[in-house]
């Protein structure tokens, strides 16, 4: 019987990347965890990534501050 949980075993692992990049681990973390280069890990999850401009604009902000 075929599991609904996911159509393709592939699905499991690319929901697995995408939500620790949603999550801000560090892409670099996450390729070597999946056995990817960063290369190929940015090449085919980077649409994850879209919309944290705000989240970095913050992190680079709170950083410059600990600076004045």
């Amino acid at each position: 019987m075929a599991s609904p949980l996911a159509s393709r075993p592939y699905d499991l692992r690319h929901s697995a990347l995408s939500t620790w990049l949603n999550a801000g681990v560090d892409p670099t973390e996450v390729a070597e965890r999946a056995g990817n280069s960063v290369e190929v890990l940015l090449t085919r999850y980077a649409k994850c990534l879209d919309g944290r401009q705000d989240v970095a604009n913050r992190r680079i902000e709170d950083l410059l501050r600990e600076y004045e």
